[in-house]
């Protein structure tokens, strides 16, 4: 099982807000989680990103690969990994 950590869409139209997720790299956008490892909120200035690192440096230990969108936010929240 190949597991990415990446962005899932939730809010409203026009009102997007996602959370960093670990998730099966065949699961759908906004299907199931395996876990939360925080949240991005692009709507507000400056756009908000909370990541618990702790959580993170776990699914990346197991092997987890970060989508493109979701390093750079990690390293935007000073993520060092």
């Amino acid at each position: 099982m190949a597991v990415k950590i990446r962005l899932t869409r939730m809010g409203s139209k026009k009102r997007p807000f996602y959370r960093i997720v670990a998730i099966n790299s065949e699961t759908r956008r906004d299907g199931r989680a395996l876990e939360f490892l925080g949240h991005y909120n692009p709507m507000v200035d400056p756009a908000e990103i909370k990541v618990d690192k702790e959580k993170v440096k776990k699914w990346m230990d197991k092997g987890a690969q970060p989508s493109d969108t979701v390093r750079s936010l990690l390293k935007e929240a000073g993520y060092e990994g």
